[in-house]
């Protein structure tokens, strides 16, 4: 399963996308269990005020079903003027 981030997402992880390792994405199994074992791993990252996350180039809600073919985007909040 391959993972892109963006913006605040990079900087906290420290690179611009993830491999998951096949052992652990197929253990998990949803959006909402992807993002707690994120969390996990990276802690900062729940500190976001919102984190969208895309699942084949479609945003996906935490009960949307993953596997490890799958492309994730991790999208987080965004500011402008």
């Amino acid at each position: 399963m391959t993972i892109l981030l963006f913006g605040i997402t990079k900087d906290i992880v420290g690179s611009s996308s993830l491999s998951m390792p096949v052992a652990k994405s197929l253990k998990l199994k949803t959006v909402g269990e992807l993002k707690s074992y994120l969390g996990s791993t990276y802690p900062e990252l729940n500190r976001l005020s919102s984190l969208a996350v895309a699942v084949n180039n479609s945003y996906a809600a935490d009960d949307v079903a993953i596997n490890n073919f799958d492309e994730i985007a991790l999208i987080p909040p965004v500011s402008g003027g």
